[in-house]
């Protein structure tokens, strides 16, 4: 695969970039420029300005990745003139005025609940007790362990950060669906994938697919790229 479309790994709440790892590795070796973003997580608008000082750095056209809250954060900073696509992984993808709060709020019966404690100084974090099986089903324990004690703070800015000009309704997108997912569940996925009109893969696995299955997610990020360098 040719490095013309360069790649932008956009990670999501609780977690770092560190998580991109796998995917990172299998793209570089693919022949792309990937760069991860470390997103500060306090505010949706200080995570658009840490995506875009990434985007600027890119010498080409450039593939946006966002994971779980990632999502929300290419949805909105993807209208820049660079962003030629959008990669979903089992993300949010919001609409005009909304967030990933609204997204959230009055789940359908039946539906997992994820362990979010209660704020702590404008804060979120998940209950580590329960964090493996919300978030980390299918990853090795040791490895859920070490992702619960090294949880990243998400703040509530972060979460009801609105978004202005949703970029999936005018740059093309790509969505993993992952059935097994108790943080973003699959009809919840499903809905949101199709009303961003975005091509989709569907594979087994935990809400931390980019960390249990990186091969998954990169073969849609080589598809994408494959249709962006085709369309243009």
């Amino acid at each position: 695969m040719p490095n013309s479309v360069d790649v932008v790994l956009v990670h999501g709440g609780f977690v770092d970039g560190s998580g991109w790892r796998g995917v990172f590795d299998i793209l570089k070796e693919s022949g792309f420029n990937v760069s991860v973003v470390q997103n500060p997580t306090v505010s949706l608008r200080g995570d658009v300005d840490a995506t875009r000082l990434v985007i600027d750095q890119q010498p080409g056209p450039v593939i946006l990745v966002g994971h779980s809250y990632g999502g929300a954060v290419i949805t909105e900073v993807g209208t820049d003139p660079k962003v030629q696509g959008l990669v979903y992984i089992t993300a949010f993808a919001p609409d005009h005025g909304e967030s990933v709060n609204t997204l959230i709020a009055n789940p359908p019966p039946g539906a997992p609940v994820p362990p979010i404690l209660p704020p702590n100084n404008g804060f979120l974090f998940l209950d580590k007790t329960k964090f493996a099986a919300s978030f980390a089903g299918d990853a090795d324990a040791k490895t859920a362990e070490f992702m619960a004690n090294s949880q990243v703070p998400w703040g509530l800015d972060a979460l009801s950060g609105q978004i202005t000009t949703p970029a999936w309704k005018t740059k093309p997108s790509w969505y993993l669906l992952v059935t097994d997912d108790r943080m973003i569940p699959l009809p919840a996925q499903q809905f949101m994938a199709k009303r961003a009109g975005s091509t989709t893969m569907q594979v087994p696995g935990s809400h931390a697919i980019f960390v249990s299955n990186p091969r998954a997610v990169a073969n849609l990020v080589e598809t994408a790229a494959k249709g962006v360098l085709v369309a243009n």
